[in-house]
């Protein structure tokens, strides 16, 4: 057809082998989430005062409550900045500030990104991307290069 647009431009953008292309994310701490975690312990230490607890329980627990989220808080503010090199081809190693890594899993809740590993001695770390700390762009890049969920354990779900 002479009046026909050409479909191929819609297409120009397109990656077929997605699952190839690596990702490269520069962790570091969210103000974000420090703030929100210093508002919810706001918010706890308020509601155990609001409730009909005892005024002798209520103190010492809406205080303990405040001192939780402030150490919340405050650790997250003191989260040191990390690299993360997700290769996204089966069979290369995930790196953490360089260092090979075992059984990397990334878990979605909306926009917010929890990177669990372990490491060369075996203790399992963890790294929260929140939307503040890795833009749209990058969450889809994580997406593709991420792994995907673990196979079903091949016994069966359910009765014979």
């Amino acid at each position: 057809m002479p009046h026909s647009t050409h479909s191929s431009s819609a297409s120009a953008h397109f990656r077929p082998h997605a699952e190839a292309a690596g990702c490269r994310l520069e962790g570091r701490a969210s103000p974000l989430l420090a703030a929100l975690l210093s508002l919810l312990a706001i918010a706890a230490a308020f509601a155990v005062l609001a409730s009909e607890m005892p005024a002798v329980a209520a103190w010492p627990l809406a205080l303990a409550a405040l001192a939780h989220g402030a150490w919340l808080a405050w650790r997250e503010t003191r989260v040191a900045p990390g690299e993360f090199v997700i290769p996204g081809v089966a069979g290369t190693r995930t790196t953490v500030d360089g260092k090979p890594v075992e059984d990397l899993s990334v878990r979605w809740r909306g926009p917010i990104a929890f990177l669990r590993w372990r490491d060369a001695d075996g203790v399992w770390r963890r790294h929260v991307f929140f939307p503040d700390t890795l833009p749209a762009a990058r969450r889809r890049e994580l997406r593709l290069a991420a792994p995907g969920p673990a196979p079903a354990r091949g016994a069966a779900s359910v009765a014979p």
